[in-house]
């Protein structure tokens, strides 16, 4: 084997890299290793520095942001049918924290509008399509209305970063439990302010939460305007233009849910599954995101 052979060995690890039942972080040493003696056999012994050159290129190949814990619990998700809020998601895909969408059974979609920022047009008839595959259903509803969706139906529900973007999280949440059956599994994804342009703002209170709850406010809800406008850096967010932009985008959210209402941490998020009896079976906390994974009893 020779150095110009080390797309292969990137075949090779990308293959191992995309499959969720590889551990992560990937055994790069027993790899290395065997690569290492085969390259050392065929160049007589020379070409040391060659070959920690092919390390990093092999690490580049197979770089991902997989949670370890993810062979643990993949079973929640293997050949199940799921319900994903808004999406498709970074996050569950291959590279992802979780790389649901390879070896799950059935998803079906719910999305707020036929047309957002982050998807473009949604065609309801067609379905819900990941990476031009449709998985299953596409629905066109607020995630704190869902009555269309069969209650008890699904064996996991995934909110990926729309949490957020949420007037009214715990209506929304309770909405999502109702879906799930017993034994099923709740997977949210949220933002850290430390990493993006709401590193200004305070994390909400869970007593908010439930206030704007038990008051059923609605998507319309622009309660927090003041505090977004003050405090949004846009420095950090340079598709929202200039201030006057990014004010007259806000106070259309309603079309276009761009709005950050409520800043979350992991704290917040488990009161929120405890709230609606739901036992947390994963809690983390990645560089730019918090993760939770709670089961319903």
């Amino acid at each position: 084997m020779g150095y110009g052979k080390t797309s292969i060995i990137c075949q090779i690890m990308r293959f191992m890299s995309s499959n969720p039942y590889t551990p992560n972080p990937i055994p790069y040493t027993q790899v290395s290793l065997s690569v290492f003696a085969i390259f050392i056999r065929h160049n007589n012994g020379e070409g040391v520095m060659t070959f920690v050159k092919l390390l990093g290129k092999i690490k580049r190949c197979v770089k991902n942001d997989r949670i370890k814990e993810f062979y643990k619990i993949r079973d929640y998700f293997k050949n199940k049918t799921g319900l994903e809020i808004g999406g498709p998601s970074r996050a569950f895909k291959n590279r992802g924290y979780m790389p649901i969408y390879k070896i799950m059974g059935t998803l079906d979609g719910v999305n707020f509008s036929n047309s957002t920022v982050w998807t473009g047009d949604v065609e309801e008839n067609k379905g819900f399509v990941i990476d031009g595959k449709n998985t299953g259903k596409m629905y066109i509803a607020d995630a704190t209305d869902l009555v269309q969706i069969k209650n008890n139906a699904y064996d996991f529900v995934l909110s990926s970063n729309n949490i957020e973007h949420i007037a009214n999280p715990m209506k929304a949440m309770e909405q999502w439990v109702l879906k799930l059956k017993q034994k099923g599994v709740l997977v949210i994804v949220a933002p850290k302010k430390e990493a993006n342009f709401d590193h200004k703002r305070d994390t909400v209170k869970f007593a908010h939460l439930l206030e704007d709850y038990n008051n059923d406010i609605d998507e319309y809800d622009l309660t927090h305007l003041d505090e977004i406008l003050k405090l949004h850096d846009l420095s950090m967010d340079p598709a929202a233009g200039t201030f006057e932009q990014f004010k007259e985008r806000s106070l259309k959210n309603y079309e276009n849910r761009c709005l950050h209402h409520h800043v979350f941490d992991l704290n917040i998020l488990e009161q929120m599954c405890d709230c609606f009896k739901l036992t947390p079976i994963l809690m983390k906390e990645e560089k730019d995101e918090y993760i939770i994974i709670a089961k319903k009893e």
